[in-house]
């Protein structure tokens, strides 16, 4: 009998936002979304205000975008501010695993049926982006004014007149409900609700599509993402049109397709970099990639006889949230002393799918951090 795929697990948002803190079932339910987090770097988020025609109508908006000329898109890119806000087009940005040793070493101990498309000699990724600025601004003067640079609106008429109402709506859905995940996060790691919300109150959250045009890339085992983690604190997807996404579980080794239950209000969360540097390595950034496999490949077939007017184009439903720029990034004592135990456990056990190598977390700015991972991925010169 083959091996069964490893699925995520589910949190259910609402019994946190519905019954009192310190209440056993949600006390169960915030170490159930920790230990997800520890465990697999990733999780399934149920959150009854999230609307699925609030998802629909943004990836109707950002597909129209995006299926403009390059020349209007062009308008739109600010290499400047590290492409920080407004439009990143394809082959700009590099997968930072294609060089990255400790990376690479990830990818080595994984079993050969369970690694991802090989990306040592992948050119940057054929994805467009658009970063779109949600929360609040710093009420000081920040370090890093680049990180925090005033959106961009598309220019044609057609989606200036909806864009700022879809965008704010859809991403204040994502942000609402990541920052509830971080909250409960906070309390299943034994800190105090506000540590994560806190430290992200300013941060330069991004509602951030990403686009990969069908027509050009629907081929099967074509790269669209190369294998990485997210520099952010959290990432929080809704439901692509097309799958395609891959994760991998930080103790099992194992590949994992992401499917959304078949109906519901769920999202996807993933640990970021910053948690990583937060948490001393006891939560770890996962790593994923975005590719056309065969389910992909059947959508694309669906979706050309269903709805043969609109552009092929995947559109990544996804939001990035931050911690704040000018924010002191170092581990918490208590986090980082778990994250030491698990090393030793997991070693001691014989496990070839985690690094038992401690792994150093200086202490740095936000900002600091972003920057440098920003020149990783030929984002920031």
């Amino acid at each position: 009998m083959a091996e069964s795929v490893p699925t995520l697990p589910v949190i259910d948002l609402d019994l946190f936002r519905s019954q009192p803190l310190e209440s056993t079932a949600v006390i169960a339910e915030c170490r159930k979304a920790a230990d997800a987090l520890i465990t697999y770097g990733a999780l399934l988020l149920h959150d009854e205000r999230v609307s699925e025609d609030d998802n629909s109508t943004f990836l109707d908006l950002l597909e129209d975008y995006f299926d403009q000329p390059l020349s209007d898109l062009k308008m739109d890119e600010h290499p400047e501010v590290g492409y920080q806000v407004g439009v990143t087009l394809e082959n700009t940005e590099k997968p930072k695993c294609a060089v990255d040793e400790p990376c690479l070493r990830v990818i080595a101990r994984l079993e050969p049926s369970e690694r991802p498309l090989d990306i040592t000699a992948h050119d940057p990724d054929p994805k467009c982006r658009f970063f779109w600025r949600m929360g609040e601004r710093p009420t000081y003067e920040s370090q890093f004014p680049g990180l925090n640079a005033p959106n961009v609106v598309p220019q044609a008429d057609s989606l200036k007149a909806r864009w700022d109402y879809t965008m704010n709506k859809w991403g204040t859905s994502m942000k609402n409900a990541v920052e509830g995940l971080a909250e409960m996060a906070a309390v299943g790691l034994g800190l105090s609700r506000e540590t994560f919300t806190d430290a992200g109150r300013y941060g330069p959250h991004l509602l951030a599509p990403t686009a990969s045009d069908l027509v050009k890339y629907g081929q099967k085992d074509t790269i669209l993402a190369g294998f990485h983690t997210d520099l952010n604190f959290l990432t929080i997807h809704g439901r692509s049109r097309y799958p395609g996404l891959h994760i991998w579980a930080r103790n099992t080794g194992k590949r994992i397709p992401v499917k959304f239950p078949p109906t519901g209000r769920y999202l996807l969360v993933q640990a970021g970099k910053q948690l990583e540097h937060l948490s001393g390595g006891l939560v770890k950034a996962g790593y994923h990639e975005v590719v056309v496999n065969e389910a992909t490949v059947e959508v694309i077939e669906r979706r050309k006889k269903e709805f043969p007017d609109r552009p092929l184009i995947r559109i990544s439903s996804t939001y990035f949230s931050h911690l704040s720029s000018d924010y002191d990034l170092a581990p918490i004592t208590s986090l980082a002393s778990r994250a030491r135990e698990l090393r030793v456990a997991t070693h001691n056990l014989g496990s070839s799918t985690d690094d038992s190598e401690e792994t150093i977390y200086p202490p740095m700015k936000v900002g600091e951090q972003v920057q440098n991972e920003l020149r990783h991925i030929a984002l920031m010169a």
